[in-house]
Order: structure tokens, then C-alpha cells, then sequence
């Protein structure tokens, strides 16, 4: 196996949680939640290679927007599209599987979600019992 080869594996939303199964590979697995999932597939691909070098950073993970948007309801279409500047009946359109993005759409959606992601994670929340707007 080449050292920097991808390894695409597509995941799916099903009734009892996740599957995945690998573009190129004899490789299948399944997990109750995307973190076991995840987990699961990394195993899976460590005993399919064995001896051979694997790194877990070789994985690249593709979902559907529908699928994506179905597991991630926090991430609402309407509030994404304005933030990227993109026409929110067109990105529900994508989100509800009625039309599928260009290659160029899909990175704009990407790139949108994990900037939100980045400012989340950079973000502090704090709450303290008895303060209040304006109280000193």
C-alpha cells in the first residue's frame, strides 16, 4: 500500500446508528454512534493491513449532505446559508437531496461548517450564578 495513499470511506446513517465501508477496500464496520463508528473503522483498517504501515490520518471520510444534515439538526440550513452567503433555498434543496451540489458548492458548504466549527472551538461559555447584564 502506498504510505500516502487516502483511504475513502463513506458513511451512512442507518436504524440502529452508523455504517462504513471502504471505497477500495474490503472494509466494513458499523457503530451505534459516529464516535464508536469512527473508532471501529480505525480497528478495522489496522487488522485488514496488519503488518503493513497505516496511519489513521490516511482516512478521508465522505457523508451525503442529506445523511449529514439529518445526523447534525443542530446545524440549521437556513442560518448556514446566510453565513456563506448562499441562497438558503438552494442549500436546503441540497440538504433534502432535491439537487446535488457542484464540486465548488460542496467546498463553499464545507468550508462554512468548519469555520463555524473553528469559532466554536475558540469560544469560551460561561455562565456564573447571580451575574447579570449590567450587574456589578
Amino acid at each position: 500500500m502506498a504510505a500516502k495513499k487516502k483511504l475513502v470511506v463513506f458513511i451512512e446513517k442507518i436504524n440502529t446508528g452508523f455504517s462504513a465501508y471502504a471505497k477500495d477496500y474490503p472494509v466494513y464496520t458499523t457503530g451505534a454512534t459516529m464516535n464508536e463508528l469512527l473508532g471501529n473503522i480505525n480497528e478495522a483498517f489496522t487488522l485488514y493491513f496488519e503488518d503493513k504501515k497505516y496511519n489513521a490520518g490516511q482516512i478521508a471520510f465522505e457523508i451525503d449532505f442529506k445523511q449529514f444534515f439529518q445526523y447534525y439538526k443542530v446545524i440549521n440550513s437556513k442560518a448556514l446559508a446566510e453565513k456563506i452567503g448562499m441562497n438558503p433555498t438552494l442549500l436546503s434543496q441540497y440538504v433534502r437531496g432535491h439537487k446535488r451540489p457542484s464540486e465548488q458548492q460542496s467546498r463553499r458548504i464545507l468550508y462554512g461548517i468548519n469555520r463555524i466549527g473553528q469559532e466554536l472551538a475558540e469560544m469560551s461559555v460561561i455562565y456564573e450564578k447571580g451575574i447579570r447584564r449590567g450587574e456589578s
